[in-house]
């Protein structure tokens, strides 16, 4: 399996080659994919090679293995995420001039893999920061309550309630560093609320983490007047995350000509990209061209999960071939801040960062009267006064308030929550029908969300998309079309409230704390 050079030295972890009382020793990081080391074929230090004898592998805490013997085994799991430390019982003094240092081994499924790093050896005590931290378990009770310790003694406070949770700390590996215990948010419930979606049918009760009064009570009175005109109607229109890295060039016909050969190469950049993952499909290539720059901007399926580190590993060996295989590129960066990520955009609205989706209802007369004390009329001359407000601001919201209820859900289920910089730009819409009744529908263009992987599978995260049932894989268009459902109850509530000045007195009513 061919694996680019750039993404082979990620293997290194830097500024790990440290002086140490029997040698040298430094950081190997999978950051590919499952695999199994079958030979270490040598390890070299400015171009010399060190002898095999002077070589071992540190795998856990208590597991050490000499290089003699992994080589005469059946090999040693090397899984995606772990990390081995490389002793070797060499005599080097600390110096700030970089090193040369060379490995070459073989693991399966790669085959034989072999790179060379520059680092500088640094003196025992001075390779990283001073809060405490073990390279072989850092997720265990032990080094839990040194790093406690240490956050008591470097505040004068005591730990009390962020150092009590139920999750399992070893589960949190690729989720947090420096683990010390876990932030609280109240959940609330709100619903049921009825949806008839392509995904999402039926009944749905929600939770919403928040410490925001009036909220949990603003969607269920949402979701109450909706369910009595038949519910809302939620779509997924298009799916996308992106990476977008930029070449440049000696002038601009050198990154005209790129993108041409970007286009006649799309199907083995794709292979190279989709080669990294199971999930991930390349589908699309955008290229925007500036000065000596092209901007590329690859566009994926992630399946179920949000996607970002999933897309970035893909790109970055998709690059690494093009870098490999097209001469005159001067410099390259993985990203260009042309993805947008954790940034809302314009792009993203035209063009799609994550899920499209949209949801909409047709409210009748009779029910907005009964439940809000509104007229249709009503809504629909302060949306128009608002669309007024919205073009003189300049937001990339036409709506309320879509942020409340997508981060409320974010926090109780998992997700991201620095994604509701995308997630935050809708477009809404209302009219009038002609039998009185009012039509509403929003779009949020790029709504980043997941059912698998990354912060999704820990302990309440996980409780919570469970209870909607959106836990795991073939369920991510589900979660979209719920989150767009509550997101316009939200919005018809919070409308409602403001057209009939029943805002202000709802927040003292149900928000005040004092």
């Amino acid at each position: 399996m061919f694996v680019p050079s750039i993404l082979l030295k990620q293997l290194y972890t830097r500024a790990s080659l440290t002086k140490t009382d029997k040698g040298l020793s430094f950081s190997l990081k999978n950051r590919l994919k499952d695999a199994t080391i079958k030979e270490v074929k040598w390890i070299s230090l400015d171009g010399e090679k060190i002898p095999e004898d002077k070589i071992s592998l540190q795998l856990t805490a208590d597991s050490c293995i000499s290089v003699k013997a992994l080589n005469q085994s059946d090999g040693e799991p090397f899984g995606l995420r772990q990390t081995i430390t490389v002793h070797l019982d060499i005599d080097e003094a600390p110096c700030p001039e970089k090193r040369k240092l060379g490995i070459c081994f073989s693991a399966s499924p790669f085959g034989k893999l072999k790179f060379e790093v520059e680092d500088n050896i640094t003196a025992p005590g001075q390779r990283s920061a001073f809060i405490p931290r073990d390279d072989m378990d850092d997720y265990g009770e032990s080094i839990i309550k040194t790093r406690q310790a240490y956050f008591e003694s470097a505040t004068g406070k005591k730990i009390d309630h962020v150092g009590q949770y139920s999750i399992d700390p070893k589960a949190l590996q690729g989720n947090i560093e420096h683990f010390i215990g876990v932030a609280q948010v109240p959940i609330g419930i709100a619903g049921p609320i009825k949806i008839n979606g392509e995904n999402a049918q039926g009944e749905f009760v929600v939770p919403l983490a928040t410490t925001e009064g009036t909220l949990v009570a603003s969607y269920n009175r949402g979701m109450k007047l909706l369910n009595m005109s038949g519910g809302v109607t939620a779509t997924v229109v298009d799916d996308a995350m992106q990476r977008a890295p930029v070449f440049i060039f000696e002038n601009a016909r050198g990154a005209r000509d790129f993108v041409k050969w970007i286009k006649e190469n799309f199907e083995k950049i794709k292979e190279e990209a989709e080669a990294t993952s199971s999930v991930a499909t390349l589908t699309y290539i955008d290229h925007f061209l500036s000065n000596k720059f092209a901007f590329l901007r690859f566009n994926f399926r992630t399946g179920d999960a949000a996607g970002q580190n999933m897309v970035g590993r893909a790109t970055f060996a998709a690059c690494g071939w093009i870098l490999d295989h097209y001469e005159g590129i001067e410099n390259f960066y993985l990203e260009s801040n042309f993805a947008t990520d954790k940034k809302a955009s314009q792009i993203n609205i035209m063009r799609t960062r994550g899920k499209r989706v949209t949801a909409e209802a047709t409210i009748k007369r009779e029910h907005l009267l009964e439940v809000m004390r509104v007229d249709p009329k009503q809504i629909d001359y302060h949306g128009r006064v608002a669309g007024v407000g919205s073009f003189l601001s300049g937001v990339n919201n036409t709506g309320l308030h879509s942020p409340n209820g997508i981060t409320a859900m974010f926090i109780a289920t998992g997700q991201d929550v620095a994604n509701v910089s995308e997630s935050s730009a809708a477009m809404m819409y209302s009219e009038l029908t002609d039998d009185g009744d009012l039509y509403v529908s929003i779009t949020i263009p790029s709504l980043i969300v997941a059912t698998y992987g990354g912060g999704t599978g820990i302990g309440t995260q996980r409780e919570c998309l469970e209870l909607l049932d959106c836990y795991g894989r073939d369920r991510v268009y589900k979660f979209a079309e719920i989150v767009a459902s509550v997101v316009l109850a939200g919005e018809i509530s919070l409308a409602s409230a403001i057209s009939s000045s029943d805002w202000v007195s709802s927040h003292e009513q149900y928000g005040r704390n004092r």
